[in-house]
């Protein structure tokens, strides 16, 4: 099985980067929110997240991590954790995996339920008066 890499770097060596080194690896819109500093405008995420990290590595039972915020980039020091994003709705659960690195955390919780249609309502259309209401 091949090893993971990220513009050819693999896990370990992302882990140990700083979030400027990794912000050179990502495209400019997730590059621009990472400079901007996105842990100094939402730092009880942050917060929340690093408590999540050290559970992680240490092997206890984690906490879940509810956050509303889906401009946030996912960073390597997240992988492995789960994070519950708000859709709008609800809170949908996410296991962060290394193939959603560099991703906002948004681009994981749609928004958008799929339009399913059935028959017409009553009164939609002339040709619907003669469907039965049941």
């Amino acid at each position: 099985m091949a090893k993971f890499t990220y513009r050819g770097k693999e896990l370990a060596e992302l882990k140990a980067m700083n979030n400027d080194e990794f912000a050179k690896l990502l495209t400019a819109r997730q590059r621009r929110s990472l400079k901007r500093g996105q842990a100094k405008k939402s730092p009880t995420l942050f917060k929340k997240i690093n408590n999540a990290i050290k559970q992680v590595e240490g092997e206890k039972l984690q906490k879940n991590v509810k956050t509303h915020k889906r401009n946030v980039v996912i960073t390597p020091k997240m992988v492995g954790i789960t994070i519950h994003v708000h859709n709008g709705n609800e809170f949908k659960k996410m296991l962060i995996t290394e193939k959603m690195m560099g991703h906002f955390v948004g681009e994981y919780a749609v928004t958008k339920k799929l339009v399913k249609h059935s028959s017409p309502g009553v009164g939609a259309s002339k040709s619907s008066k003669f469907v039965s209401v049941k």
